[in-house]
């Protein structure tokens, strides 16, 4: 199986690189769309912009629709996913876990349980969050863990991980 996960930090390149990685691709997006955000609204359509108009687009903005497509797939499809980061805000938000301590472990792992079994080809993006300041805010620190352990639980059932820094890849696995 090839599995690659694509890390890196803010503006790196990491969703650009991603998508050059395959020719022909099912994009999942985990975005939600923000009623009235007319700037995320710009940042996805940059995104769809940017990739082959024969690419088919899933939203898959919680972890039951996002589990569900890659568990779907045929080995012989390509998903992309783009990306973790803003699929791990979502789940955070559908458990009120900004405000409560919460157990995010059965998402984080229904999504890496689903991503190893999976037959088809899968390329994931995700933001790399650990190299910076412990956040000052509670829950600045719990995305930052929780991310961190969803990458690094993500690392170890793919067969490739690349880290995008100034829109360079550095091979990690």
């Amino acid at each position: 199986m090839n599995r690659t996960l694509v890390l890196g930090g803010a503006r790196s390149g990491k969703s650009a690189h991603a998508e050059g990685l395959v020719t022909e691709a099912t994009y999942l997006a985990t975005a939600r769309r923000i009623p009235g955000d007319t700037d995320w609204d710009a940042r996805i359509a940059q995104h769809v912009e940017r990739r082959p108009a024969s690419w088919r687009t899933v939203e898959t903005p919680d972890t039951d629709s996002l589990v569900a497509a890659i568990a779907a797939a045929p080995a012989e499809e390509t998903l992309l996913v783009d990306d973790i980061a803003t699929w791990l805000t979502g789940v955070i938000d559908d458990l009120n876990g900004w405000e409560n301590r919460v157990d995010l472990t059965a998402q984080r792992d229904r999504l890496v349980q689903a991503v190893a079994n999976s037959t088809a080809r899968l390329v994931i993006v995700s933001a790399e969050v650990g190299l910076g300041v412990i956040p000052a805010t509670r829950s600045g620190r719990l995305f930052r863990d929780e991310l961190g352990a969803v990458n690094a639980s993500l690392a170890e059932v793919c067969t490739e991980v690349l880290l995008l820094v100034a829109g360079l890849p550095l091979r990690l696995k």
